[in-house]
């Protein structure tokens, strides 16, 4: 039987934010930030990487710490953190990685032989006469760097913050936060060119109104034109813009993703977000014709345990234009599947790409959200973050506190004719502290409840543990796609549940 790829594509125990998608031979690399679950900062991690082959994208390989925090004299202590990275393939045709530590307001560059690695540190980006960049009076806040080695092998480096940040987390002062940034460097890759300019400003004329750049630069080139990839103001969104030149005239394309079906038909605003925002960041990726947006998804009541997740994009080439023009993606559960999920077999509750309560969503970010959102459903786990020379840990993520009213959303699945679906089972337990829960999932094919596949009754206290729960039989409503259909859990009833996993049973 095929293997299969759900979101997010990584292990349950692995946290890869920010992640960057490349094509170096024949496997697809990914190069992130790396959260740690349970801690109170982004990226406390060091880099490491993952790969898969271009042709199975359900394959992926830890290659391991690729690039340590200390490794940067700068940071002997390791005390700085290592924000959102980018690489590229050098003159020299050498493996450049570059990296922002945190709010300190430089920009770092390693080197390798190979795409995984490992990584040795090159240099700080800095002008002709050594001074290094964010220290000039005058500079901008070097922040997520964005690099693109065009076809003549000039250098280009993206960079920029939305927000201001005061002179005690940059060490040094108060830098430029005007938007986005491009700026030249020398073949040597970290020697400046020429002088930085603005590109995306955050307000007035050219600043895309609704969705101005916020961060997260990433750049591509394809069939002759450039595609920037950035992060609005929204900060749940992933948007691009075009040009026909790496440094000016670029016009706004569109979204790419919201973590939360912002901007869908029906999702309006984030009041009716169908998942928990906060920022997201990431960016493309073309196998062929194919075309995807990489970006992650929120967990544990926090912005600091973020998971990558990816979606493929409806893409159409404009002859007229000369470019591609990307539809917005809807948040799945089945992103590099290549298709819908097999309507049968056991599945984890973690793969939900849909989440809310009763009263609906929520934001992440901002003040003390686990008690703000303290009655709301979200995803963790039990085990601790393991440490990243021996790889992810085996986690059991699932989805924690499932009051009444919470839905967790699958999309999508594919019913075989053949094999028609004969019940659904759900595995889950009291959330803890919460002592007996009692009631049922109601199981639709539509976010509000209304036609309904199985009601699996449900009777748990905290001392049981997981236990698994029946509805038998299960049917889907007539008229619905069997080969693309969604699946919402709803619950219903007192206490509060955890919700490990669930299976379809077929004949």
């Amino acid at each position: 039987m095929e293997r299969q790829v759900f979101n997010p594509y990584l292990p349950a125990g692995e946290y890869i934010p920010d992640a960057e998608p490349y094509v170096f031979g024949d496997r697809v690399y990914i190069y992130g930030s790396h959260d740690r679950f349970g801690a109170p900062m982004f990226c406390v991690n060091d880099y490491v990487c993952w790969s898969a082959p271009v042709d199975d994208l359900s394959d992926w390989r830890y290659e391991g710490v690729i690039y340590r925090k200390n490794q940067d004299p700068k940071n002997r202590l390791g005390l700085r953190l290592l924000f959102a990275p980018d690489v590229a393939i050098g003159p020299d045709g050498r493996y450049y990685l570059y990296y922002a530590f945190d709010f300190m307001g430089l920009m770092g560059v390693a080197v390798a032989d190979s795409p995984a690695g490992p990584y040795e540190f090159h240099g700080h980006v800095h002008y002709a006469d050594g001074t290094v960049w964010g220290r000039r009076k005058g500079d901008s806040f070097p922040f997520d760097p964005g690099v693109l080695v065009d076809d003549d092998n000039r250098v280009y480096l993206y960079s920029g913050f939305y927000t201001p940040v005061p002179a005690i987390a940059t060490g040094f002062r108060s830098l430029g936060f005007d938007g986005g940034y491009v700026l030249e460097l020398e073949p040597d890759m970290v020697t400046i060119r020429t002088p930085e300019k603005l590109l995306f400003p955050k307000s007035g004329p050219g600043s895309f109104a609704g969705h101005e750049f916020f961060e997260a630069s990433s750049m591509r080139k394809w069939d002759g034109k450039y595609y920037f990839v950035y992060s609005s103001r929204l900060n749940h969104e992933l948007c691009y813009a075009v040009s026909d030149s790496p440094t000016g005239g670029f016009r706004y394309g569109g979204t790419l993703v919201s973590i939360g079906d912002v901007g869908l038909p029906g999702h309006d605003d984030e009041t009716r977000a169908t998942n928990y925002t906060g920022n997201t960041h990431g960016g493309m990726l073309r196998i062929g014709d194919d075309f995807y947006t990489f970006y992650h998804r929120q967990t544990n009541r926090s912005s600091y345990a973020r998971q990558a997740c990816a979606e493929r994009l409806d893409a159409m080439f404009d002859e007229a234009s000369g470019e591609w023009r990307f539809v917005q993606a809807e948040v799945t559960s089945c992103g590099l599947n290549g298709g819908p999920l097999r309507g049968q077999g056991r599945y984890e509750a973690r793969i939900a790409c849909n989440l809310w309560s009763k009263d609906g969503a929520g934001r992440y970010d901002g003040a003390n959200p686990a008690k703000r959102l303290a009655a709301h459903p979200y995803f963790t786990q039990d085990e601790r973050d393991a440490k990243a020379e021996v790889g992810p840990i085996e986690a059991h993520q699932y989805v924690a506190n499932m009051r009444d009213g919470a839905v967790a959303g699958f999309k999508y699945f594919d019913f075989d004719d053949s094999r028609p679906l004969t019940g659904i089972a759900a595995t889950v337990r009291a959330h803890r502290g919460r002592g007996e829960a009692s009631g049922a999932f109601v199981i639709s094919v539509d976010p509000a409840g209304l036609s309904v596949v199985a009601t699996v009754p449900i009777t748990v206290n905290t001392a049981d543990g997981w236990q698994t729960f029946r509805a038998e039989p299960a049917c889907l409503p007539a008229g619905i796609n069997a080969h693309s259909c969604p699946l919402y859990f709803r619950y219903a009833g007192s206490g509060s549940i955890d919700f490990l996993n669930f299976e379809l049973m077929t004949r």
